[in-house]
């Protein structure tokens, strides 16, 4: 009876075994490189462009600070032994004030560039997701992997060119 029931359960795995590998050989699979894609996009060139004409302003009022802050801590290393007390308070109190300022307008200015840079790569990214749905269902592809999830591609399924056009048509 024990052998029976093995045999039973043996039989019953290969056939299910045979079955979901037909299953398989009938699914079109793709893989899309996505960050190659993100990295050739027209788009992509021109978000670091734009986002640097935004900040132009307040980036160039950290880099005066900075410049400002160079240029105090050089005077007072080099000045130092020739002035007063008075003066090299004056100057202590400047190189100060100078950092906190730097402070206050570094980091969140560092944040918000950051933050608007993840917004702009999210709305590529989208794109991206659109291009991909689009060659999957002009082209039939029953699941579309990401090249970086995969250990070995076969050339032959990758779908990359195929999204790079559709995203570059997409605007």
């Amino acid at each position: 009876m024990k052998k029976f029931t093995k045999s039973l359960i043996a039989g019953a795995l290969l056939t299910s075994a045979m079955a979901s590998s037909a299953v398989f050989a009938e699914q079109k699979i793709g893989v899309v490189n996505v960050q190659g894609i993100f990295q050739s996009m027209p788009q992509a060139a021109s978000i670091q462009d734009a986002i640097a004409a935004q900040f132009k302003d307040k980036t160039e009022e950290v880099s005066r600070l900075e410049k400002d802050i160079k240029y105090y801590l050089e005077k007072n290393q080099r000045d130092a032994a020739t002035m007063s007390a008075k003066e090299k308070t004056e100057l202590e109190g400047k190189i100060i004030a100078l950092r906190e300022e730097y402070t206050s307008k570094a980091q969140p200015l560092q944040q918000e560039i950051q933050n608007r840079l993840k917004e702009e790569q999210n709305k590529l990214l989208g794109l991206i997701k659109q291009g991909i749905d689009a060659v999957a269902a002009k082209e039939k592809y029953d699941m579309i992997l990401n090249a970086n999830s995969v250990a070995f591609i076969n050339p032959d399924l990758d779908v990359s060119e195929m999204v790079l056009e559709q995203v570059s048509k997409i605007k």
